[in-house]
């Protein structure tokens, strides 16, 4: 690992520090992640570190060591499993955030292909193709097949070596040990992406809970813990799912397109998404990106972004690849919809029929477009569920348009100075003791509904809302404020107001409330 002295001289002091701390809080995150199947940070900060990093090695070329983390692929593999090497290298991807920045690597391809003599179509296209599939928030993993025959299945570790999860792999529904059909090549290697699907994420979790175990963050953890279990027949408990996305290592197996490949491996009955497309221009590639950012939660998988390859095989060979991505592809990573913030606090509301809903107050964040400090808990059970302590670092998501959720805590990070959420007894709002409706309710509440202001305020707000009375100013700051003046006892007040002057006239609660 480097030290700020081992740096070149050339490098201003404040850019060698910068430098050595962002990497060594990539590489600890990287170790997180893949080893421990335990991530510190969300996807979004992680990429935003590892931005930061290139951007200083752009600007300061020497800086890009071999042993930078931004020319390794993945991270050193777990001891729990014997070290096998990769046939052909496992690549990472680089990735685009903005249209502008796929668009930069279009034009790169474009340029280097005809440097080459071998971009330009004579219509004026260019002589290749985009192949878009969508990327997949899994485990990669990596098939060996010889003359048909599942030999062996690998992790992708280090992008050379990975761990011998064979036994493992066999169980996963959907891999065949044997390839259908014939004409199969002496040997060839098979990656794609092993993955939880999102659908039996929350059960699993629940499963988990019930029996006091810890719940997985997400369902790529999942996935992950899944696979690298060393008693084969807990993987085959849980329900995971293979897509392929390409080939490593052949033998007597060759093909000019990577859309072609594709169908001769569904033919072998491996598992290839029906969700991928050819296009012919960029724009048509965006076309495709923004319609599943709009409709990202309608696979069954977690999607964080669309792959763009260049179809031709023999344009791939021309383009080649860095030390440790190919050239011919891009991964174009949507906004983070999951991302890590603090915990400061977790209060309770009083709502209109008199439920008290905890709700965690957060660091300010932003996620998936919107900055966000408050999220609800539901009840008291699920605070314990979810494992949440006050002053924990938590994961919060907010998945399409949906309210943000509190995942759960980050229990790496945690130094001892958190504490447990204790459920009030007595209303905070008018003291009266809290009680379940029947017996058997999660949801407790406040009986006092006749005098209780916090259920009044609700009530006003609901009442005014355009879903309702449409009445205009008055929401929740007007409600404080009639309440606060003691202009209103209860909502049926609104409507016994008298026209003209005084204080307990239309015109008085218009001033209160505009």
């Amino acid at each position: 690992m480097w030290a700020v002295t081992d740096l070149p001289t050339d490098v201003p002091d404040e850019v060698r520090h910068e430098w050595t701390d962002l990497a060594e809080q990539v590489r600890a995150h990287q170790f997180s992640y893949h080893v421990k199947d335990a991530p510190t940070v969300s996807d979004g900060e992680y990429d935003e570190l590892v931005r930061r990093l290139n951007a200083l090695e752009d600007q300061y070329a020497e800086l890009r060591t071999p042993d930078s983390p931004t020319q390794q692929v993945g991270a050193s593999f777990s001891t729990d499993f014997a070290a096998v090497e990769h046939l052909e290298r496992m690549f990472s991807l680089d990735n685009a955030f903005s249209a502008a920045e796929l668009a930069a690597w279009a034009a790169r391809v474009e340029r280097d292909t005809a440097s080459e003599g071998g971009g330009a179509a004579s219509d004026g296209g260019t002589a290749y193709h985009y192949l878009c599939e969508l990327k997949i928030d899994g485990l990669a993993i990596n098939l060996l097949y010889e003359r048909g025959r599942l030999v062996r299945a690998a992790t992708r570790g280090d992008g050379r070596t990975g761990e011998d999860v064979t036994n493992n792999v066999r169980t996963i529904e959907g891999i065949p040990h044997q390839l259908t059909g014939a004409d199969h090549p002496a040997s060839i290697e098979i990656r794609g992406e092993v993955f939880f699907p999102v659908a039996a994420f929350a059960e699993l979790n629940a499963a988990l809970v019930e029996v006091g175990k810890a719940p997985f963050a997400n369902p790529r953890n999942a996935a992950a813990g899944s696979l690298r279990q060393k008693d084969p027949r807990v993987t085959a408990s849980r329900p995971l799912r293979m897509l392929v996305h390409g080939i490593g290592a052949r033998e007597g197996f060759a093909m000019d397109r990577q859309s072609e490949t594709y169908a001769v491996l569904r033919d072998w009955g491996l598992p290839v998404s029906t969700h991928y497309q050819v296009l012919d221009d960029i724009g048509a590639v965006q076309a495709y990106i923004d319609h599943f950012g709009e409709h990202r939660h309608s696979v069954e998988h977690e999607l964080d972004g669309i792959v763009i390859k260049i179809d031709e095989a023999a344009v791939q060979r021309r383009l080649g690849s860095t030390s440790r991505a190919p050239r011919w592809a891009i991964a174009y990573k949507y906004p983070p919809e999951e991302v890590t913030t603090k915990l400061l606090d977790i209060r309770v509301n009083v709502g209109r029929t008199g439920r008290v809903t905890p709700f965690g107050v957060m660091k300010p964040v932003k996620v998936a477009g919107s900055t966000v400090e408050m999220a609800t808990l539901h009840n008291a059970f699920e605070v314990v569920r979810k494992g949440v302590l006050i002053g924990d670092t938590i994961v919060l998501r907010k998945a399409g348009d949906v309210i943000p959720e509190i995942v759960g805590p980050v229990v790496d990070l945690r130094d001892g100075s958190e504490r447990a959420f204790v459920m009030p007894t007595h209303c905070p709002d008018c003291g009266t003791e809290l009680a379940v409706e029947k017996d058997g309710d999660k949801d407790i509440r406040c009986p006092n509904s006749r005098h209780c202001p916090a259920q009044l305020r609700e009530r006003l707000s609901a009442l005014a809302s355009r879903g309702a009375f449409d009445i205009e100013a008055l929401g929740w700051e007007g409600a404080i404020a009639l309440l606060e003046a003691n202009v209103l006892t209860d909502e049926g007040d609104l409507f016994d107001l008298a026209p003209g002057p005084g204080g307990d006239t239309v015109h008085a609660v218009a001033r209160l409330i505009t």
